[in-house]
């Protein structure tokens, strides 16, 4: 699912970052506007993916973001970490935090393969072992919560199966597979038994339930999936609303998803 192109942007970079640029028809790279105070792109390298990754960090504007709580935020299938800037997330978290959301911040990464292992490319062990020194070089706090659109609900699920420190999960449009048929024509698992010990929906006794929303469209093709994970993993919030795996159906979500995320996070 890919989305439209962002403003251009020059990252603000510590440490061993490195500048970032994404040009656009309007401005060319060598001279692109300044980003916001609230947004911050580092350039890192992760061992666990054998490449040099965006971390799109986003607060909310006028907050400092030292001592932060953090909801590390999935992409779908397709895409990258600044698609949330196409979703005019920090726009929309700001808001939430004006209308008295407690304050966090959302940072997101380029991930792939259903956040699960891909040969030597393998985004999940990116999220436990490379991601926590990141968001401590950035002055942030540990990851407590996890956002996932698409394909990074898959992943997000999945990750907070393992991890519980994790204290909030929210998903959007997660693609979920009721059956190996209908995984096997995706072409990302190799075999049953790789989807079986990923598919969330196969462990749903060991999604937490607590601090669990779950948001999907009326019209989304994963809607059937999306009840079965209603239905057995009885998420605190359910919202099934009119709209279909669009981004315009994620943007208009998105300030609910924040107001339900930022008192959660521990």
């Amino acid at each position: 699912m890919l989305l439209g192109s962002t403003a251009a942007l020059v990252a603000a970079c510590t440490g061993r970052s490195a500048p970032v640029v994404a040009p656009t028809s309007a401005a060319p790279a060598s001279s692109p506007s300044p980003l916001k105070a609230s947004i911050t792109i580092h350039r890192r390298h992760s061992a666990a993916r054998g490449r040099d990754v965006d971390v799109v960090l986003m607060t909310p504007e006028g907050v400092p973001s030292a001592g932060l709580p953090v909801c590390a935020a999935l992409h779908g299938r397709g895409s990258n970490a600044r698609t949330f800037l196409d979703l005019d997330l920090p726009a929309a978290l700001t808001a939430a935090v004006r209308s008295g959301t407690p304050p966090f911040a959302v940072v997101a990464v380029d991930g792939s393969h259903y956040w699960v292992p891909d040969g030597d490319d393998d985004p999940h062990r990116m999220l436990t072992d490379e991601f926590p020194g990141w968001l401590s070089e950035s002055g942030l706090r540990p990851m407590t919560g996890l956002l996932g659109i698409s394909m990074g609900g898959f992943g997000a699920l999945n990750l907070a199966r393992h991890r519980r420190d994790v204290t909030a999960v929210a998903t959007c449009s997660a693609a979920l597979f009721r059956t190996w048929p209908e995984a096997r024509a995706r072409h990302i698992f190799p075999a049953q038994q790789d989807w079986a010990a990923a598919e969330p929906l196969q462990h749903v006794g060991e999604l937490p339930s607590r601090g669990l929303g779950v948001w999907c469209g009326d019209g989304d093709p994963f809607l059937a999936a999306n009840r079965k994970l209603i239905s057995g993993a009885d998420p605190e919030v359910s919202r099934i609303t009119p709209g279909e795996h669009t981004s315009e159906y994620w943007r208009g979500i998105l300030p609910e998803v924040l107001k339900f995320l930022g008192p959660r996070l521990a």
